[in-house]
């Protein structure tokens, strides 16, 4: 009898493990639903999707070619759709997408070929030709930033997993009234901004910086980005002080960004080398690593792009009736004679051409036909932000001024 039970109930425990056929019978007719993919406006499970990128030396042509195109589809494409995609035009490390038919041919059906991480072309090789080009969904995410300064600006956002494109927009912006090579431990920043993203998903980096504050030496910096909407001919973005005051200048504080004063103006300088004799600088040097890009202090026109002498490599521009500023021992010159430049544009490289001990530019600036020291220099203000705009601006910047105030270190 004992034995008859032990036997039942291993029996009982087969049965219990068994799996029950009527549902075993369900799920193997059931399946998993299709997931239909996206992208191009394209639907991906049609096709036999290749993702690839151009190789140097690789060729339109060639690639299509390789993968089942006629010559003769490849030509129309080359020519009459050159003004829409032109296939010369293809760099070396651009990601491209093939569409390939599902058949035993895997002929390309769809060239797809990235231009940017937002723009791209497509070639739809279908029937007749057709070329177009379009651009990825992207959408804007407002973010906040806040970082206390340790040693440098670049190090504190590395350190708060901020880009370094946001180092570069802070340094443009208060490029005027803030000279980022003497940051000071213990100056602080915030910045309300919004970070662009492509299908939602794919971060893009930085696309504008709404509001800043700054505390430098003490001294509480507000700027806020603000464009009257009926301005439709200006294209200049500008940033206002909670006052309403235009921070961007004239002239920049200096040609360079990030750099150190290694040589002030001094018309009593005297060198060891030249046994001390007096020998006038007329300059004001800025260190800067070779390579370095060289800004045009404020508009104007190029009168001088030449190598001479002492000077080697060097750009001198006249900004307007009274104003000129002169830019020395340049790697390399951008800008030629007559050529109009804007404030920030780069004009030349850092080197070390003609007499220079080390690499640097010697900034240079005249007053009335005069050489003087431009940091001496009640140099005038860039154009104010109109009075008829000022209601609109204090009540936009009113929030964003609240939200800074409120953003944690």
């Amino acid at each position: 009898m004992k034995h008859l039970l032990i036997i039942g109930l291993i029996s009982l425990g087969f049965a219990a493990c068994e799996p029950n056929k009527e549902e075993t019978l369900t799920e193997d007719k059931s399946e998993a639903p299709v997931v239909i993919l996206k992208e191009y406006g394209y639907t991906l499970n049609d096709f036999n999707v290749v993702r690839d990128t151009i190789r140097p030396g690789d060729t339109f042509g060639e690639i299509l070619d390789e993968n089942g195109v006629s010559q003769s589809k490849i030509l129309e494409v080359a020519t009459v759709f050159k003004d829409s995609f032109d296939v010369r035009r293809m760099e070396a490390g651009k990601p491209y997408v093939l569409l390939n038919s599902k058949d035993s041919l895997n002929q390309t059906q769809v060239f797809i070929y990235e231009k940017n991480r937002v723009e791209y072309a497509v070639v739809d090789l279908r029937d007749s030709v057709s070329v177009f080009t379009d651009r990825k969904p992207v959408s804007y995410v407002e973010k906040e930033a806040s970082g206390i300064i340790t040693s440098s600006l670049s190090q504190t956002m590395a350190e708060n997993n901020l880009s370094p494109y946001m180092t570069d927009r802070l340094a443009t912006i208060y490029a005027w009234t803030i000279n980022f090579f003497k940051l000071q431990a213990g100056d602080n920043f915030k910045v309300v901004y919004t970070e662009k993203f492509i299908n939602d998903t794919i971060p893009a980096g930085l696309h504008e910086i709404k509001a800043v504050y700054f505390e430098h030496r003490g001294k509480s910096l507000y700027a806020f980005n603000f464009k009257p909407e009926v301005d439709s001919t200006n294209t200049v973005t500008d940033f206002y002080d909670e006052a309403a005051n235009n921070l961007r200048r004239a002239f920049l504080k200096a040609p360079v960004k990030f750099s150190r004063i290694s040589s002030r103006y001094n018309l009593n300088r005297r060198i060891a080398y030249y046994g001390y004799r007096r020998r006038p600088h007329k300059g004001t040097d800025f260190a800067a690593p070779v390579g370095t890009p060289i800004l045009a202090t404020a508009d104007g026109i190029v009168i001088k792009s030449e190598r001479r002498g002492g000077n080697g490599n060097y750009i001198k521009i006249r900004h307007n009736g009274a104003y000129e500023s002169q830019y020395l021992h340049m790697k390399k010159r951008n800008s030629r004679v007559g050529d109009f430049v804007r404030q920030g544009d780069v004009i030349g490289w850092v080197g070390m051409t003609g007499n220079t001990g080390g690499p640097h530019v010697c900034y240079r600036f005249w007053k009335n036909g005069r050489q003087v020291d431009p940091f001496k220099q009640d140099l005038p203000p860039s154009k104010p932000l109109d009075i008829s705009y000022h209601d609109a601006y204090f009540n936009f910047i009113e929030p964003l001024k609240v939200q800074l105030d409120c953003i944690l270190y």
